[in-house]
């Protein structure tokens, strides 16, 4: 089983003025993220702007990104609402270089994802799947629950490894790292609860704030399997308000003014998404400042 222990960034997809990918911007700031001691990067999750993504674009950010990697593990968004679908785009990033997915649960036909079906979904897209399986537990914008049970019973599949859990529910987190046992690990998707969530058993996260203080989650990390405690705590507190400010309450739009403050490439969501206005651009700058935390801080 691939190990996905460590910090994992789930980078932030540049578009330039004309709409399309600016993939130079792109690479600049993986060089970026690439300088820290992160585990991988993941393309195209949530703060990636997934859903906004069309098929030849997630291929060239694939591409862009296998040749900057290196050894370390590549995760890709394949989730969809069709069963065929996330099999096909799981297939071909796969054979882009991919090492690894992450996949949502279908949402729109919401009465009908009864237990069962999504059970039958994540099956068949981890038969079909050429590379290992991480499950993506999102409620806040996907609002399948994959419980506890589900998630334990998905799990005795050997190549679902593992689950990202965004809930930012602790409780909820122990209870898939108990349910998970020694069948997958754990990724924590709350910046606020890195610390926590490695105390509780998780092997690491997924964490949209790593976009922003890489250095700084990385620290947690490696503090934390070093045994200082102490250490891990003092750097959670700072790096907590940062992910509240700027990715929970801000979201895209917050994440991608905090990366051009920084020196890296952030530019404008995709509509419909709305780019930051003059107030959350000044609450961008007023979180950065306190927090004194930066991509190299």
């Amino acid at each position: 089983m691939r190990d996905l222990s460590g910090v994992h960034p789930p980078v932030a997809t540049p578009f330039g003025g004309d709409g399309e990918l600016a993939l130079d911007a792109y690479d600049n700031n993986l060089r970026e993220w690439l300088s820290h001691p992160i585990a991988g990067i993941v393309v195209a999750g949530s703060t990636g702007e997934a859903p906004l993504l069309d098929r030849r674009e997630l291929w060239k950010l694939v591409e862009t990104t296998v040749a900057r990697i290196g050894d370390r593990t590549l995760t890709v968004g394949t989730g969809a609402e069709s069963t065929r679908e996330v099999i096909f785009v799981t297939r071909r990033v796969a054979e882009l270089g991919a090492n690894a997915v992450l996949v949502r649960s279908p949402s729109y036909y919401l009465k009908a994802m009864r237990p069962d079906a999504v059970r039958d979904h994540f099956l068949a897209v981890a038969d079909a799947s050429p590379v290992p399986v991480v499950l993506y537990h999102i409620p806040q914008f996907v609002p399948v629950h994959l419980t506890p049970d589900l998630v334990g019973r998905l799990v005795e599949h050997p190549n679902i490894i593992g689950i990202k859990d965004s809930s930012g529910d602790l409780r909820n987190l122990g209870q898939l790292i108990e349910a998970c046992g020694r069948n997958a690990q754990v990724l924590v998707g709350s910046g606020a609860l890195l610390y926590a969530a490695l105390e509780a058993g998780a092997a690491g996260g997924i964490l949209g704030v790593a976009v922003i203080a890489t250095r700084s989650c990385c620290q947690i990390y490696d503090a934390w399997r070093e045994g200082d405690h102490r250490r891990a705590g003092a750097m959670q507190e700072r790096v907590a308000p940062l992910h509240k400010s700027l990715v929970a309450e801000g979201g895209i739009a917050a994440v991608k003014a905090a990366l051009d403050r920084l020196g890296l490439y952030g530019g404008v969501p995709r509509s419909p998404l709305q780019p930051a206005d003059a107030a959350k651009l000044a609450k961008v700058d007023a979180a950065l400042e306190a927090a004194a935390l930066g991509v190299s801080a």
